[in-house]
Formats: structure tokens, sequence, C-alpha cells
């Protein structure tokens, strides 16, 4: 599995985890919700992932997440 797709699942299962937690603990946990978007925002703009450099570290290779048949 590459490096994109890697951040996309973790941060689709963080966002999950933290509205389960906001229906079942607290609302609170909605706020983790909003940090993960607002990380995957900035990332789209700026290229920097925190998590990507950690998974490029530990070996894991780059890839593309997204292939089209475009014209």
């Amino acid at each position: 599995m590459s490096i994109d797709r890697i951040v996309m699942a973790w941060a689709g299962a963080v966002v999950l985890v933290s509205l389960l937690l906001a229906q079942v603990h607290s609302g609170y946990w909605l706020w983790l919700t909003a940090l993960v978007g607002a990380n995957l925002l900035q990332a789209a703009f700026t290229g920097f992932c925190p998590l990507a450099i950690v998974l490029k570290k530990m070996g894991f290779k780059a890839g593309a997440a997204f292939f089209y048949s475009g014209h």
C-alpha cells in the first residue's frame, strides 16, 4: 500500500472514530474531526503531511492514489 492511500485510510478512520466517540461520549470529539479536516485541507495546498513523512521514513513507497482515464 502506498503512502497516499495509507494517509487517506488513516484520516478516514480517525474521522469515523471521532464521530462515533462524539455520539457515545462527548461532542468535544468533533474537534478531532475538525483537526483532521484542517490538516487535509492544508496538505492539499502545501504538500506537508506529518504522517506521510513518518511513513516515508518507515520505508513505505510513494504512489499515486487516483487514476482516471481522461482525455
